[in-house]
């Protein structure tokens, strides 16, 4: 077989992520029908086998003519993965058949994943992948303990996961409202709601079968009201129930001898369940008041050198470092660990921007990136995608500073503009004393303050898979229309192949909330508010912004349904996009596209009336119902620009927690008209 020398950025448009090298080859395709006959020419084993029958039943057999599938794995790999494993993988396709192979199970994997998603868009061109992660640390956080996640839920997750090769599952299993773990030594720290020791081994085992490593997290020593409420005498206070969201006084007291012989037990039984080699001790948003007030910890103080509470949490951290590295384990914290005390062998979690990521790596820290990716925040995928795990901190930085302008962010620009509090200029603890640390990959957060397991599908896969080619594929960005086509291209297919369906879940939620069809058109442009702007809501991000947000009342707590349709709304309104290209295209004067903006106009116009839906509907009603006329009054010339903007600036508020996202669609439609216009009047005219 003859190979073209032609290389091609993807092999299909249904890959994501994209491989990192595609070469195609000469021959006919492999026919969308044809039925695999496995073979296993190197090392074969149950998981492997399994792996085929999970392709097989995902839509990567036919039922045609018999080709050969070899599977060329040169070794078994262990039990269960851990970082740093070999996942690179060579896929060969042809008319006579696929040859796969791969050094450890771990590719072999891998490159299952691919097939699966090349067979799903019918017959195959003849092609050479030669694929491998840019990262080894390629993660998704999963806040269980704000609200539980039933197992099926994770089980579908890790199944999603493994399409888009993902390779950590971190789970964050503790937290103010509740403790998920069970626990023989401490039975009273586990809420109602947590998993059984066999359902853990079972999300364990589920998870190495796809290559996927789990990360438990128990975060200490805030974040821990539920623990203090069950065994007070660990902190220095008296902890009062709560289900409030947000930072919490109630902290453990790090210099009490009992604390440090729970968290030693606790991590047994931890090791029991979860045998990767990394554990997540948490160390976020620790309050001082507690230690500030109390007279013991004071006194520890200062027996012990310790300049302050900063300095009294380093040690902490790292009497729990060496507690787990007694135990074969390392510790993985939030970046609020870092500090000069704190051991190099710390890995840090930055989620407070790429200034916290580069103080930590100058430390000798290893680094996992989370800033950009944070889920719950109701960004769009263009957003979250234009963020490169490792870019300057300069680049990250002007990308921030950008979304300040972006007019999608305006109701929550000056909120976003307080988190610049975050890029701290103080150097970093040894740095230039000690070799810089290593960046291990990045991880996208879903912290579930606003999420249960009835939304958690929408909520998280109708941007992950995006998120996920950022820490697979090659460094080089797509550009964002091609990231959309094939994100809406896997989404088509994710039923068939993880048994999550974004779009049906989406309007399965839509329908349970009480809202008919006649109401689509508007729910296909509406969107949450972003940023903190649903969690906080209005009394409490005021006060943040003034930097006293304690104790102002937030709108939701753990207690409250998430069961309204701004919880079963996608994060980012897809219609919203495609209106965008039909706008542009409008603008240079194609008349199918003013045809179609048109009709689309008369469908906002026609909106059900006033008390035929939810109440909290009938203001982003009434406004897109407004904005029909005004679409429709520019196109006839009945209405001048200025009036329009004018108008699009009073829409463009939020009504509540949802915002149009036609707004600032319409209103680059008009900037674009003004400037074809402009062109047109400019250019010289024949006679």
């Amino acid at each position: 077989m003859a190979i073209l020398e032609v290389l091609v950025s993807v092999a299909d448009d249904l890959l994501m992520p994209v491989p990192a090298t595609v070469v195609a080859l000469a021959g006919e395709r492999l026919a969308a029908d044809a039925r695999f006959a496995v073979q296993y020419p190197a090392a074969r084993s149950e998981r492997l086998v399994r792996a085929v029958e999970r392709a097989r039943a995902s839509g990567a057999d036919g039922a045609g003519a018999t080709v050969p599938l070899q599977l060329v794995c040169a070794a078994e790999s262990p039990a269960v993965p851990a970082l740093g494993d070999d996942e690179a993988y060579t896929l060969e396709i042809s008319s006579a058949g696929v040859r796969l192979a791969a050094a450890a199970e771990w590719g072999i994997l891998r490159g299952l994943a691919t097939l699966t998603q090349l067979r799903s868009s019918g017959a195959i061109a003849p092609q050479r992948i030669i694929d491998q992660p840019r990262f080894p640390w390629r993660g998704l956080m999963l806040d269980v303990a704000r609200h539980f996640m039933p197992l099926p839920a994770l089980l579908r997750t890790l199944d999603a996961m493994a399409v888009f090769k993902l390779n950590v599952l971190h789970l964050h299993l503790s937290d103010d409202q509740g403790f998920r773990l069970p626990s023989r030594s401490y039975p009273r720290l586990p809420s109602a709601d947590h998993y059984r020791a066999d359902e853990l081994r079972q999300l364990v085992n589920h998870a190495a079968d796809r290559g996927i490593r789990v990360v438990p997290e128990l975060d200490v020593p805030g974040h821990t009201a539920c623990w203090l409420q069950a065994y007070p005498q660990w902190g220095s206070g008296a902890a009062q129930p709560s289900r409030r969201f947000g930072v919490h006084q109630e902290c453990l007291d790090p210099t009490r001898p009992e604390v440090l012989q729970a968290l030693e037990i606790l991590f047994d039984e931890l090791a029991e369940l979860f045998p990767d080699a990394y554990v997540h001790v948490g160390g976020d948003e620790v309050h001082p008041a507690w230690w500030s007030a109390d007279p013991a910890i004071g006194d520890y103080l200062r027996r012990h050198g310790l300049a302050d509470s900063a300095a009294l949490q380093a040690h902490f951290i790292s009497r729990l470092a060496q507690l787990l590295d007694d135990r074969g384990k390392r510790a993985l914290g939030w970046d609020e660990v870092l500090h000069a005390a704190v051991p190099a062998t710390v890995t840090v979690q930055s989620w407070r921007g790429a200034t916290a990521r580069d103080r930590a790596l100058a430390a000798g820290h290893d680094c996992v990136v989370s800033a950009p990716y944070y889920l719950d925040l109701f960004f769009p995928v263009d957003v979250h995608y234009a963020f490169d795990p490792e870019a300057p901190e300069a680049e990250s930085l002007a990308l921030e500073d950008q979304l300040l302008a972006d007019a999608r962010f305006a109701h929550v620009a000056e909120g976003m503009r307080w988190t610049h509090q975050w890029r701290r200029a103080d150097p970093s603890p040894r740095a230039g004393r000690v070799p810089p640390g290593r960046l291990l990959g990045a991880e996208a957060c879903l912290w579930s303050e606003l999420v249960d397991a009835r939304v958690l599908d929408v909520r998280l896969w109708s941007r992950m898979p995006a998120l996920a080619e950022r820490f697979w594929s090659p460094a080089d960005g797509r550009e964002q229309e091609d990231v959309y086509r094939r994100l809406m291209a896997v989404l088509t297919h994710l039923p068939e192949w993880a048994g999550v369906d974004v779009a049906g879940d989406s309007r399965r939620l839509l329908t349970a909330a009480g809202v008919t069809e006649p109401w689509w058109p508007l729910l296909a442009m509406l969107e949450p508010v972003k940023w903190y702007g649903r969690l906080l809501g209005e009394r409490a991000l005021a006060a943040r912004l003034e930097g006293s947000e304690m104790p102002k009342a937030r709108p939701y707590d753990a207690d409250t349904p998430l069961d309204r349709v701004a919880d079963a709304l996608p994060p980012e309104s897809f219609a919203a996009r495609e209106l965008a290209g039909l706008a542009r295209a409008e603008a240079r004067g194609d008349a199918r596209a003013r045809a179609r903006l048109r009709a689309l106009a008369d469908d906002w116009r026609r909106l059900p009336p006033r008390g035929a839906g939810p109440a909290e509907l009938e203001p982003a009603a009434a406004r897109l119902s407004r904005l029909g006329d005004l679409v429709l009054g520019v196109l006839d010339g009945s209405l001048h620009a200025d009036a329009a903007r004018a108008e699009l600036a009073a829409a463009a508020r939020p009504m509540g927690e949802y915002l149009l996202a036609p707004v600032p669609v319409l209103a680059a439609w008009l900037e674009q008209r003004d400037g074809t216009a402009a062109a047109d009047a400019e250019a010289p005219r024949g006679r």
